[in-house]
């Protein structure tokens, strides 16, 4: 006689607390459903550069009832490598993680000390990390990181010069960092360089392309990125990446940033890849 789910169940229940039968129950179908995603995604071209704004983490700390600010950015700062390796699985070579505006830099003394902290300390860690130079992650900061304190920028020199050889894969920490800034830096940027070589103003003008302001954006030798991933339920940008998502496609996920698994990560790529991109055309 065969052995059903329910008989299976009853004897479970006999020797497990119900709660542990259900929590083992809900592992279980979690990772059938994880591996069937995975199965999916992998079969398709996957992007070669994913965005991701890192939201929700104090709406996180509040379920977890975390109230101190370094604890509750440590918990964003984690999940970082969670990303990574899901992004590594995929053979994604490129990831830029937005996780600090100019913004955000006006909130209470208290936060920002908070943000800042949890962010020199991951890339201390990140310039350490065995796994980054083991999967040869190159990193590097995008931004006006001369907001930072000093102490937050040598923790990212310290990642980039350890990471500056590797090409693996390039993950970029957008920090400091506004999409209205950055054109407006590589506008000033392009007049500075034509100016020094004594261009007149019709020449200058003259030489204004799309291209031209590309080579002067904070991060110029990476593809537009193909998807762009807000956390926490927001449905907006708020500035991130606007030169370079002119073609990106958009996903909205109402998990925190914190709380994000990999079967929502490859819920996105699956979105992704569902999709016909028409680039306009």
């Amino acid at each position: 006689m065969g052995v059903t789910f329910t008989t299976l169940s009853a004897l479970a229940t006999r020797f497990i607390p119900i709660h542990g039968f259900l929590f083992m129950l809900t592992r279980l179908t979690y990772s059938f459903y994880e591996r069937r995603l995975l199965r999916q995604v992998s079969r398709l071209p996957t992007p070669k550069h994913v965005g991701i704004i890192l939201d929700g983490n104090r709406r996180h700390a509040q379920r977890v009832r975390l109230t101190e600010p370094r604890e509750i950015y440590d918990l964003g700062a984690h999940k970082l490598d969670d990303v990574l390796g899901w992004c590594a699985d995929l053979n994604i070579p490129a990831v830029t993680l937005w996780v600090l505006s100019p913004e955000n830099l006006r909130r209470t003394a208290l936060e920002v000390s908070g943000i800042l902290s949890a962010i020199e300390a991951k890339m201390s860690a990140l310039a350490r990390d065995p796994e980054i130079h083991r999967r040869r992650v190159r990193v590097r900061a995008a931004g006006r990181i001369d907001l930072l304190p000093e102490s937050v920028r040598d923790a990212i020199r310290a990642a980039e010069g350890a990471t500056a050889n590797y090409e693996a894969m390039i993950l970029t920490i957008a920090v400091a960092y506004g999409g209205r800034e950055e054109i407006a830096d590589a506008v000033r940027g392009f007049l500075v360089a034509h100016a020094k070589q004594g261009h007149s103003l019709e020449e200058i003008v003259a030489q204004v392309t799309p291209d031209a302001i590309q080579r002067h954006l904070y991060v110029d030798d990476l593809p537009d990125p193909d998807l762009i991933i807000r956390t926490s339920g927001e449905i907006r940008l708020s500035g991130f990446l606007l030169w370079q998502s002119a073609f990106s496609e958009y996903y909205f996920t109402d998990v925190n940033w914190p709380a994000l698994r990999r079967i929502d990560f490859l819920r996105a790529i699956r979105s992704l890849q569902q999709r016909q991109r028409r680039y306009g055309r």
